[in-house]
């Protein structure tokens, strides 16, 4: 074979390899381009849990509107919207909110805390779970309308009550969640702290506080449903501002739209705080492998 052939030859097999080595570059675009379409079928699986709402509130304008649905029972949609842009632009409804929002934020920090401490104290003593456990369980079986008379007897009928209500209400899942996370702690994991020579406080730091906080997170997502719906009695002490008054105000009325507007906004605000949380377990828990993400 001549030195031209064996050239030549050399020619053609470097074209077929750089052919081999480009075809699954040339093909990768009609991957992308699938990819590209599967994309909004994601963004299109993500709003489908919003169908269904979406189909309600649609019945619900159209049996309004047919006249089945009477607006002393129940406002239409379209009025309800109506009555929340009015109450919005007017300040009414910016101002009730703000009280409402500081009322929950004042009882839930003592909740939290005060549920905190106690399953500290009940989760870490055997003598501690004797004393707190009984009476907090006795408590939280109290229904909250048998409680209104004595807290007014107690504190008036000032913002304390009203705050004291949401405290109670909220400490109780913080306690209960938080006290089964710490006696939930993997016993493998307390030997291992011991074999790595760590005394009490740091077996409580290092080892308990880490593996009972995601128990401890779900104990505050429940307790910032909880503080809503406390907060919904605690309004009805002789509340003047606050979005329970602005129901119990246009109950009064038969105004059903301001009513349904309350309702939504608590609905809007108890959904928010969730979201809220999940965010914040997401950030708090990216260490676990089973947390699923996004």
């Amino acid at each position: 074979m001549s030195d031209t052939q064996v050239l030549g030859a050399t020619r053609r097999a470097a074209a077929r390899a750089v052919t081999r080595a480009a075809a699954p570059a040339s093909a990768s675009p009609s991957f992308a381009s699938r990819g590209a379409a599967a994309a909004p079928r994601l963004d299109l699986a993500r709003y489908r849990r919003f169908l269904s709402p979406l189909v309600l509130v649609l019945l619900w304008q159209a049996a309004s509107m047919a006249g089945l649905i009477a607006p002393r029972t129940l406002a239409a949609p379209s009025t309800v919207i109506a009555s929340a842009w009015e109450l919005t632009l007017s300040g009414e409804l910016p101002h009730h909110l703000l009280v409402s929002l500081g009322r929950v934020a004042s009882g839930l920090a003592i909740g939290v805390t005060l549920g905190t401490a106690f399953a500290l104290v009940a989760g870490l003593s055997k003598l501690g779970e004797e004393i707190v456990d009984a009476p907090l369980q006795m408590l939280r079986t109290l229904p909250f309308l048998a409680l209104v008379p004595l807290f007014i007897l107690w504190f008036g009928i000032g913002e304390t009550p009203k705050i004291a209500l949401v405290a109670l209400g909220t400490s109780f899942p913080v306690y209960l969640t938080l006290f089964a996370g710490i006696r939930g702690v993997d016993p493998k994991l307390v030997e291992a702290g011991r074999v790595f020579g760590l005394d009490r406080r740091g077996m409580i730091r290092h080892v308990i506080l880490p593996g009972a906080l995601p128990s401890g997170i779900v104990g505050l997502r429940y307790a910032l449903g909880t503080a809503w719906l406390s907060l919904v009695i605690a309004e009805q002490i002789n509340a003047t501002s606050g979005i329970g008054y602005l129901i119990n105000d246009a109950r009064d009325f038969l105004r059903t739209d301001v009513i349904v507007v309350g309702l939504v906004v608590y609905a809007l605000l108890g959904l928010g705080a969730d979201a809220l949380m999940r965010a914040v377990e997401r950030r708090a828990l990216a260490w676990r492998p089973t947390l699923v993400k996004g």
